[in-house]
């Protein structure tokens, strides 16, 4: 068979049900050979869009995603993707076209040394130079991607290599279980715990990968520990439980960090220092014990007296054994903090205010959306008022994004998730900014027929950035830009379009959106006065609750 032929044998055999793609002139064998095969591709409109819906197939599956580009400029447009993935712990796998490298009549045209250039984001980056080399490259990039730590994988395929004739065979995949810690490990762990007296528990992103919930679960109801979470860590634990005091959307000074500083001790299962700090570890401060998959790295604001390293589930499970009913908590210490959380929450959640304040926005959806429907998050400020607010009460049922934290991701992710649960409600929150760098990929759900909404937060400004400039008292500048008339730009897609023009228009008109079907963008107006208010001023002054 043909080279591309084999590479795409191998793509099947690792169970590959989707590529997302922008092909090009050197990916044409390939693309040939796709044509006949099993795989669905999905073509998108940038490179981008189809390494972000790629990275979060990722995600919310467990196995690797699969984008394809050509050379050069469609291989650099995948760099952000890639990035996103490296960071966010996404297992991808990218595919990229390349000239003869044999014999070629093009000299440099459109050459970038793209093996180079995303070696420092991969966890493995090779150029196919041999077709019998295909089937253990597969086999291996897919090993990598999809190993903790996961991320990306590149393989580079020439279009003269492409071409070449082999008859090596797939290397079939093959069953990976992760090690448990060992016996001293949890011993320790279990007599530093049942040594403190206000325990709390940190749940991160990993905890949000290869089903740890369910032990994560059993663990807090028999151990009745109080938690909190970082923003990629929510809904891994029901954050609708009394246990739950709050999600580190910020690294310090917020309601939640009056807990942290009460606890004697705190248990960090999952988080790894790529996310935002979720608190700051000093000198003479908390013991904590760190538990994950891979060793802590460590830095000058974390820095774990005793790690636990294995298979979480396998880990908290025995962990949980040594436990049981052997280590009351002191409630009481966190009790107020619990219900100055709750209140923080509802305060501004029914504010009749127009345009819209994000308390309220946040609120509404939250009144929309189901226990197990979606919300895909671009990245802007109100990501912070969704973590903060938005109660989550299954994994991966707000999918933030606190490591790379990219603009022009949330589109695209939001469409991956609308694909794998079309029964399910996916809504996905863009700021106008983010929104309009990949919003060509409208075209893409609707011709992909999706049932999706999108929310598009209308300040006419980057808004996050604007914030930042005035907490730092710098004068406003610098920031600000005209957008579309959005709902003529949804109806040019063959999409719905809505604008919203007061505050109690927001949860029927999304209601009638999912209802409808289809693709349907929202435009809301969005008053952020409340940023400084809340987020600068009321922080600032606060006093932690007794």
């Amino acid at each position: 068979m043909k080279a591309s032929d084999l590479l795409v044998a191998a793509l099947e055999a690792e169970g590959v049900e989707y590529i997302f793609a922008v092909p090009g002139e050197e990916n044409l064998d390939l693309l040939e050979s796709l044509r006949t095969s099993s795989i669905r591709l999905i073509v998108t409109r940038h490179e981008q869009g189809a390494g972000f819906m790629a990275a979060t197939y990722g995600r919310l599956t467990g196995k690797p995603g699969v984008c394809l580009a050509t050379l050069g400029p469609g291989a650099t447009n995948l760099t952000t993707p890639a990035a996103y993935a490296a960071l966010g712990a996404f297992p991808l796998v990218i595919i990229t076209g390349q000239k003869p490298i044999k014999v070629s009549k093009q000299a440099q045209f459109q050459i970038v040394d793209v093996v180079a250039l995303f070696t420092p984001l991969c966890k493995m980056a090779k150029q196919i130079v041999n077709g019998e080399r295909i089937p253990s490259l597969v086999r291996e990039g897919f090993r990598r991607a999809q190993e903790e730590r996961p991320g990306p994988v590149l393989l580079e395929l020439p279009e003269d290599i492409a071409k070449e004739e082999t008859s090596e065979a797939v290397v079939a995949p093959h069953t990976r279980h992760y090690a448990v810690a060992g016996d001293a490990a949890i011993d320790e762990a279990a007599e530093r715990i049942m040594a403190a007296e206000r325990p709390l528990l940190l749940i991160g992103a990993g905890a949000n990968r290869r089903s740890a919930c369910k032990a994560l679960r059993k663990f807090v109801d028999d151990t009745q520990f109080p938690f909190f979470d970082t923003q990629m860590g929510k809904g891994v634990l029901d954050e609708a439980s009394p246990l739950y005091l709050g999600t580190a959307a910020l690294s310090s000074d917020d309601y939640v960090h009056c807990a942290i500083e009460r606890a004697d001790l705190i248990v960090n299962i999952g988080h790894d220092v790529v996310e935002k700090p979720p608190f700051f570890m000093e000198p003479g401060g908390q013991t904590v014990i760190h538990i994950n998959y891979k060793a802590a790295e460590v830095d000058q604001v974390y820095f774990p007296q005793l790690e636990v390293i294995g298979d979480i589930a396998g880990s908290v499970e025995r962990l949980g054994e040594r436990l049981r009913g052997k280590q009351p908590c002191d409630l009481t210490a966190y009790a107020g903090v619990h219900e100055e959380i709750a209140a923080h929450i509802r305060r501004g959640s029914d504010d009749t205010r127009f345009p819209i304040v994000p308390q309220r926005v946040v609120a509404d959806v939250r009144r929309v959306m189901g226990r197990d429907d979606i919300v895909a998050l671009d990245n802007g400020i109100y990501k912070i008022w969704f973590a903060r607010n938005y109660i989550a009460h299954e994994p991966n049922t707000i999918l933030l994004d606190n490591a790379l934290a990219t603009m022009g991701a949330g589109l695209s992710s939001a469409m991956m998730a609308a694909m794998l649960w079309p029964e399910r409600r996916v809504l996905a929150v863009c700021g106008d900014g983010g929104f309009m760098m990949n919003s060509q990929e409208v075209e893409t759900a609707v011709r992909l027929g999706l049932n999706l909404v999108v929310l598009i937060l209308n300040d006419a400004a980057y808004g996050m950035i604007r914030w930042k400039q005035e907490q730092l008292g710098f004068p406003e500048y610098g920031l600000s830009f005209a957008n579309p008339d959005f709902v003529t730009y949804a109806k040019s897609y063959g999409a719905t379009g809505h604008r919203i023009d007061s505050s109690q228009a927001l949860v029927p008109t999304l209601n009638d959106a999912f209802e409808r079907g289809g693709v349907h963008l929202v435009d809301l107006p969005v008053d952020y006065s409340e940023n400084r208010k809340v987020l600068i001023d009321e922080l600032s002054a606060m006093e932690c609750p007794q």
